[in-house]
């Protein structure tokens, strides 16, 4: 991924604070976040369930127990993992469909929705609008997810970009017209503060034992996601002690399972962490303006290949890396003068990177890289 392409373009420690962000943040914040969300969904589906210490500590608790329970199957294997995270895909995309077509074909909604709040252009709007574009983000993280595992796939030439398109595309389609559903459902005033928005829908498009029925669905759904950042992590954690800029124990593979032990267990560690330290929106923001930054560096590394030669066909090109690059830096800025707390503390941990990898560097040695 990112690591690998940054490295080579750029310089090592590019590569490494793509990875380094991705350690703290790129994979554990959003393991984080979807298992929260798994937590409020099941709430809202019974909400006479609570452990103990009230409705808050028992939503952490349930959201540490499903990111301990999907590190110990992605422990046995890419092959049994991979297999449990198929199946979650097709039932969230089965779900998504079943969904949206249910609402828009017999849910009580009203167009009207989109008429209650007009957008105004002014100095705050914009900011807020900046800010509502990188949580929209989250839902499109996975977007270059494939690249992670290039090294693991057949034909990764033909499959790669095959599994980007195809998979964006899918992504586009569904949450455009899931998005439109809510909205046709729930009054946006109404919208505020709620995490499981599906329920809600479901709740105002037909009764409240549908939205029972679909918050416990779309809270395994979630599983799908989380699974996926299980899976995906650690090869980069592991890529990274490989080159000899992290700590050599990570990239010890399993005797028995062949995967990264090590790495995935360390990042379960750190997702529970996060779920202690902050709420879902806090998550997101955190994660959001962690992650806009290498995107924007890798895709610029285009013309760095370009300038270097390359005759790689490239469609759109460079019109289509100019405008990415320029609206994922409109976003960082917007969201940094919305939200500066959680954005100072994303770039901070950017520039821990650097010493840290200045000490691996010292340390270890640079054997695929250089």
């Amino acid at each position: 991924g990112e690591y690998i392409f940054l490295s080579r373009l750029y310089h090592p420690l590019f590569g490494f604070l793509s990875g380094w962000v991705s350690f703290i943040v790129g994979f554990s914040a959003p393991i984080a976040a979807s298992a929260l969300g798994f937590s409020e969904y099941l709430a809202r589906a019974f909400p006479q369930i609570q452990l103990f210490g009230g409705p808050d500590l028992s939503k952490k608790l349930v959201a540490m127990a499903v990111i301990l329970l999907f590190t110990v199957i992605h422990l046995r294997g890419i092959d049994f993992g991979a297999k449990i995270q198929n199946y979650l895909t097709v039932l969230k995309v089965l779900l998504i469909a079943a969904l949206i077509s249910l609402g828009f074909a017999f849910g009580k909604g009203d167009m009207g929705h989109f008429d209650s709040q007009p957008f105004q252009l002014n100095y705050g709007s914009w900011k807020t609008l900046g800010l509502s574009l990188m949580w929209i983000m989250f839902a499109y993280s996975g977007w270059n997810a494939s690249v992670y595992i290039g090294s693991e796939i057949k034909n990764p030439a033909k499959t790669l970009p095959r599994s980007l398109f195809l998979g964006t595309g899918i992504v586009i389609f569904l949450y455009i017209l899931l998005n439109v559903l809510y909205i046709y459902a729930v009054p946006a005033a109404e919208m505020s503060g709620v995490i499981s928005i599906g329920g809600l829908a479901m709740g105002k498009l037909f009764n409240i034992h549908m939205e029972t029925v679909f918050s416990l669905l779309i809270a395994f759904a979630l599983f799908s996601s989380l699974s996926a950042y299980i899976i995906l992590g650690p090869r980069v954690y592991f890529a990274m002690a490989r080159d000899g800029y992290f700590f050599k124990s990570i990239a010890r593979i399993h005797p028995k399972f062949y995967v990264p032990a090590t790495a995935i267990l360390l990042q379960g560690a750190i997702s529970i962490i996060m779920v202690w330290s902050g709420t879902f929106d806090q998550i997101l923001t955190y994660m959001g303006f962690s992650l806009g930054i290498f995107p924007i560096l890798t895709v610029a590394g285009v013309f760095i290949i370009r300038r270097r030669g390359s005759d790689f066909k490239l469609p759109g090109y460079p019109v289509a890396q100019i405008f990415y690059i320029a609206i994922g830096l409109v976003i960082l800025i917007l969201s940094f003068l919305e939200r500066p707390v959680e954005s100072s503390v994303a770039l901070l941990t950017v520039a821990v990177g650097v010493p840290v990898f200045l000490l691996f560097r010292r340390t270890g040695h640079d054997r695929h890289l250089s």
